[in-house]
C-alpha cells in the first residue's frame, strides 16, 4: 500500500476523520436503500407477483433516475475542491447550478419512465407482473424533481462536511415511509387499501419530506453562519454547467450500466415463474442493502479526497484513497459471511413462500461471493471521483458487465437452465474483475498525482467537521 511507511499518527487522524464522515453518509446510504427494502418486505405478504412488480418497477425507474444522480455527482469533486480552497462564494455558485440542472433534467427522466410499462412487454415480460407494475412505476415518478433536488442539497451538504442532517433527514424518512406502507398497502388509520401502489405513494411522501428537511436545513444554516448564500440572485452559468456535464456525463453514464445491468438482470428474470423474479427481487434487496455502506464510504472518500486535492496535499489524497478502499472491503467481508451463514434465515424476513425461499437461498449465497468485491469497486470509484477522474469507471462498468457479465448470465440462465442463479453467476464475474481493474487504475492515478502536486505537511484533516 502506498501509505504503509507514513506517520502513524498522521494516518490514525485521517482514519479518524475519514469514519467521522463516512459512518453517517454511510447510515445516509444504508437508510436510502432500505427504503427499496422495507417497499418490498410490506408487499411480501401481498403475493410473489406483488413482490416481482415493486421489484422491477422500482429497478428500473431508479435505473432512469439515477442517471440524473450521476450528473449531480459532478458537485462532489467541484464543491469538496473549492471548500478545500477555502472558496465558500464558488460552493454556492455550484449548487444554484446543480438546482437548475434539477429542474432541466425532470421532465425528460418522467416521460422516459411513463414508457417503462409499453417497453417491459416488448421485451417479453409476464404480463400479469406488467400489469401490476404499471400503476406502481407511474406513481413514483411524481417523485422525480423532489428526488433531484435532494440530490442536489445532498451532494453540497456532503461536500461540505456537513453530514449529520443528510443522516437525520433519511432515517427519519425511513420511517415516513414504513408508516406509509402500512397505512397505504394495507389500508390504517381509516384509509382504503391501495396495494403495491400504495407503497409508491408512500415512497412519494417521503422524497418530499427528505426534500424539504435539507432546503429547511440549508435556510436556517445559511443565515445563522452570514456565508452568503442568499446576498446574490442565482444566475444560470453555462460554462459551469458545461463542467458539470463534462465531469457528472461519465459517472451518470457508469451508474446507468451498473444500474442497468442489474436492471436487466430483473428484466431477464421477469421472463421466469413469479417465484423466481420474487427470489431474485428479494436477494437482490439484500446485496443492494449490504451496497449501501461502501457506497457512503465511497462518497466520504470522494469528498475527503476533493478537500486534500483542494489544499494541493498529494499523499494525504492518497493515504485517504487507499483507507477507504480498506474500509469498504473490511465491511463487505463480513456482509459476506453473514450471507453465507444465514442465506434461508434473510429469506423468511421477507416472505413464506417456500418455492420462493429455496430459490432466494441459493442467490443470496452466491450473493456472498461478490460482496467483496462490490466493496472495493465502488469505494475504488468514488476515490477516482474525488480526484475528477469519471471516466474510467464508465468504461469499466462497461466491459465487464455489458461485455462479459450479462451475456454470460443470460447463456447461463437460459442455454444451460441454471435459471436465476445463472444469471447471478455473470453479475458475480462482472464484479471481480471490474474491482480488479479499478484498483490498478486507482494505483496508478495515486502514483501519478505525487509528481503532479507538491507534497505538504497539511492533510485533509485539518478541516473542520461542520456538523
Amino acid at each position: 500500500m502506498p501509505f504503509t511507511h507514513s506517520n502513524s499518527t498522521v494516518l490514525r487522524k485521517e482514519l479518524r476523520a475519514l469514519l467521522l464522515l463516512a459512518v453517517p453518509v454511510a447510515l445516509s446510504e444504508l437508510g436510502w436503500m432500505s427504503m427499496s427494502v422495507v417497499d418490498t418486505a410490506m408487499v411480501g405478504r401481498l403475493n410473489a407477483v406483488a413482490i416481482g412488480a415493486v421489484g422491477l418497477g422500482g429497478i428500473l425507474y431508479y435505473t432512469i433516475v439515477l442517471f440524473g444522480f450521476g450528473l449531480l455527482l459532478s458537485m462532489d469533486p467541484l464543491v469538496s475542491q473549492s471548500y478545500g480552497a477555502g472558496d465558500i462564494k464558488d460552493c454556492h455558485h455550484t449548487l444554484h447550478q446543480g438546482i437548475f440542472l434539477a429542474f432541466a433534467l425532470t421532465l425528460p427522466l418522467m416521460a422516459l419512465t411513463y414508457a417503462l410499462p409499453e417497453i417491459l412487454l416488448r421485451w417479453d415480460v409476464r404480463p400479469v407482473v406488467v400489469l401490476a407494475a404499471t400503476p406502481f412505476i407511474r406513481t413514483l415518478s411524481w417523485s422525480t424533481l423532489p428526488l433531484l433536488l435532494y440530490a442536489c442539497l445532498r451532494r453540497y451538504l456532503q461536500a461540505m462536511r456537513r453530514v449529520q442532517p443528510v443522516m437525520i433527514a433519511l432515517l427519519t424518512a425511513n420511517l415516513v415511509n414504513a408508516l406509509g406502507d402500512w397505512a397505504l398497502i394495507y389500508g390504517h388509520f381509516g384509509l382504503r387499501a391501495h396495494g403495491i401502489v400504495g407503497a409508491a405513494w408512500s415512497t412519494l411522501f417521503s422524497r418530499i419530506y427528505l426534500m424539504g428537511y435539507l432546503a429547511i436545513y440549508i435556510v436556517l444554516y445559511e443565515r445563522k453562519s452570514h456565508n452568503g448564500l442568499f446576498q446574490h440572485r442565482p444566475r444560470l452559468d453555462w460554462q459551469r454547467i458545461g463542467k458539470m456535464l463534462r465531469l457528472g456525463l461519465p459517472a451518470a453514464s457508469q451508474i446507468l450500466l451498473e444500474m442497468g445491468a442489474f436492471a436487466a438482470a430483473t428484466v431477464v428474470a421477469g421472463k421466469l415463474a413469479p417465484a423466481a423474479l420474487a427470489a431474485h427481487q428479494i436477494a437482490l434487496n439484500c446485496a443492494t442493502l449490504t451496497y449501501g455502506i461502501p457506497l457512503g464510504i465511497g462518497a466520504a472518500t470522494a469528498v475527503s479526497v476533493g478537500h486534500a486535492l483542494g489544499s494541493k496535499d498529494s499523499q494525504s489524497a492518497i493515504r485517504v484513497g487507499w483507507l477507504g478502499i480498506a474500509l469498504g472491503a473490511a465491511f463487505m467481508s463480513l456482509s459476506a459471511l453473514t450471507f453465507l451463514l444465514f442465506p434461508t434465515q434473510i429469506m423468511r424476513l421477507f416472505t413464506t413462500n417456500a418455492s420462493v425461499i429455496a430459490i432466494g437461498g441459493t442467490l443470496i449465497a452466491i450473493a456472498a461471493f461478490f460482496q467483496l468485491f462490490d466493496g472495493i469497486q465502488t469505494v475504488a470509484t468514488g476515490a477516482l471521483r474525488g480526484m475528477g477522474d469519471t471516466h474510467s469507471s464508465m468504461l469499466l462498468n462497461l466491459l465487464s458487465y455489458w461485455l462479459l457479465g450479462l451475456p454470460l448470465g443470460y447463456a447461463l440462465c437460459f442455454h444451460f437452465h441454471r435459471g436465476a442463479a445463472g444469471i447471478w453467476s455473470g453479475l458475480s464475474l462482472s464484479l471481480v474483475i471490474l474491482a480488479a481493474t479499478l484498483l490498478i487504475v486507482w494505483n496508478r492515478r495515486a502514483k501519478s498525482l505525487i509528481t503532479a502536486l507538491p507534497l505538504v505537511p497539511s492533510s485533509a484533516t485539518d478541516v473542520p467537521m461542520a456538523w
